[in-house]
């Protein structure tokens, strides 16, 4: 008997995949290839500028000051309540941002965008957005963050997330190094749904049957583009475009902690000002190791 027990014994590592591969087929998830979901990520997914949090993380890391980080903040605060955003103070922030990121490193900005995301951005993603996301993976369909977010950093959520994938703004690299270029333009605004449009094509996604979520009416062509769209924590244009359109609006907000999370962020303009922060830092990181 002692013998027959010996024979048959496996390695913990065979059980293990053994156990997971039934546990996979008693009952699966149907794929959805021609459904998907997108979301903006700032003030959608998370409280506040993904960006600006990401400067922040570097703040406390010593790789520039406090009172830099707060004048980026005010700037966004005050660009959020005049309620536009001039295309020549974007293309002026931008130029200085990709100016200063110049010569740093894709694999330590991917590999501070996770330290930090882990320090500073998990405990301020929307439990009401993560499972709408979730709700989405569960019936098989894929879920991508789109946002004007540099791509690596978008990136890092999404995986932190589980999610599928980023759309998010592509800085040109050489050889692992940032140039000081982007590829094309901010994605943000229209380009959102240009990206989202080129992504359809590309994994054959019907957007008819597509969901969009945001909370700017800067997303608006993006969430005119599917077959449903969603407003989350609503800014007052969005809100209002929605009730006319009967679009579902849900608001995860409460009280003082509302008004708090609109002020770290104006969409572009806040990704921005949140880049030129954090370029900052990376210089100032890059020229100190020189």
């Amino acid at each position: 008997m002692r013998r027959l027990f010996r024979r048959h014994q496996v390695e913990p590592e065979a059980a293990g995949e053994a156990a997971a591969r039934a546990a996979v087929t008693v009952a699966p998830v149907e794929r959805d290839l021609q459904a998907a979901a997108f979301f903006d990520v700032d003030n959608t997914m998370m409280r506040g500028a993904s960006i600006y949090h990401f400067a922040r993380g570097l703040a406390t890391r010593g790789m520039f000051t406090t009172s830099d980080l707060l004048k980026f903040a005010v700037g966004q605060a005050v660009f959020r309540l005049r309620g536009n955003e001039n295309p020549e103070h974007i293309a002026v922030a931008r130029e200085t941002a990709l100016a200063f990121v110049a010569g740093a490193k894709v694999d330590d900005v991917v590999r501070l965008g996770e330290e930090i995301y882990d320090e500073v951005m998990a405990d301020r993603i929307w439990g009401g957005t993560r499972a709408l996301a979730q709700s989405h993976l569960d019936t098989g369909q894929r879920v991508w963050l789109v946002t004007a977010t540099p791509v690596e950093l978008a990136r890092v959520i999404a995986q932190r997330l589980g999610l599928t994938g980023a759309l998010g703004t592509v800085a040109e690299t050489s050889d692992g190094v940032y140039t000081g270029r982007l590829v094309g333009d901010l994605l943000h605004g229209p380009a959102k749904a240009e990206a989202v449009r080129a992504l359809a094509r590309r994994e054959g996604l019907d957007l008819t049957r597509c969901t969009a979520y945001s909370d700017s009416a800067n997303d608006l062509p993006m969430l005119s583009l599917v077959g449903q769209a969603v407003a989350i924590n609503p800014d007052s244009e969005l809100r209002e475009h929605a009730r006319k359109h009967d679009w579902p609006i849900k608001d995860f907000r409460t009280g003082r902690k509302a008004t708090l999370t609109a002020l770290p962020i104006a969409a572009g303009v806040g990704a921005v000002a949140g880049g030129v922060a954090a370029g900052i830092a990376l210089r100032r990181h890059y020229r100190g190791q020189s």
